[in-house]
């Protein structure tokens, strides 16, 4: 295998023995770097961000204000970013807490923070579901998915798949993006501090929006005109 077709996983060094590194390590297809990651726990070929949880940490991080500040972070991330959650209903049962506080931590994730929320059951089902979304990311970003095969019917609906080609934009940031500026028109005229303002638009995303689309007016001035 080449190495243009190796996974890389960059895992922060806090889970390095867990089962899922081992299982990421078990797969030949895969190179495993351990460091400190200031963002996630894993970074999957640097085009995926991932929080990994066990249910019961979920749960206790929940309790003491973890949770949503990791979100926040993930949230504002350039790259496309999930939370993923390991265990079975055994292990949730354990952790007696409430059905409706789970399910409004699940929706606050999913909805207000934008967040895919993904399951398994093992650290081995984890490890092979990060490497599979990052193969079909790559795919992504190779065409294999073309954006022109899908035709939004109305104009609302259009715009919102127009701001999803934006850097780290997906379908909630671009809902909210398109609340809060009205147009397409007007989210790519405004600046960083009004991209940030948008709930979700940290730094990274709204410095990305405005390198895809700003461009020195010099670049197609000719001189000799």
């Amino acid at each position: 295998m080449s190495a243009a077709d190796q996974m890389v996983v960059r895992v922060d060094d806090r889970e390095a023995r867990s089962g899922v590194v081992a299982a990421l390590q078990q797969q030949d297809d895969v190179q495993v770097i351990v460091q400190r990651l200031d963002i996630g726990d894993y970074e999957v070929d640097g085009r995926l961000l991932v929080e990994r949880k066990t249910l019961p940490d979920f749960a206790l991080s929940i309790v003491d204000g973890r949770l949503f500040q990791q979100a926040q972070g993930l949230a504002n991330a350039a790259w496309p970013a999930a939370m993923l959650l390991e265990g079975t209903a055994a292990d949730l049962a354990a952790c007696h807490m409430r059905r409706e506080a789970l399910q409004g931590a699940l929706i606050t994730l999913s909805l207000i923070f934008g967040l895919p929320v993904l399951r398994s059951l093992s650290p081995e089902e984890s490890a092979r579901l990060m490497v599979y979304a990052g193969r079909q990311i790559r795919a992504t970003a190779r065409g294999a998915f073309p954006r022109h095969g899908y035709r939004p019917k109305g104009k609302r609906k259009r715009q919102l798949y127009i701001l999803q080609g934006l850097p780290g934009i997906g379908p909630a940031r671009a809902e909210r993006l398109l609340e809060r500026f009205g147009n397409v028109e007007s989210v790519l005229r405004a600046d960083a501090a009004q991209l940030r303002d948008v709930p979700g638009i940290g730094d990274h995303i709204a410095d990305a929006i405005r390198w895809a689309v700003s461009e020195d007016p010099g670049v197609y001035e000719l001189a000799d005109l």
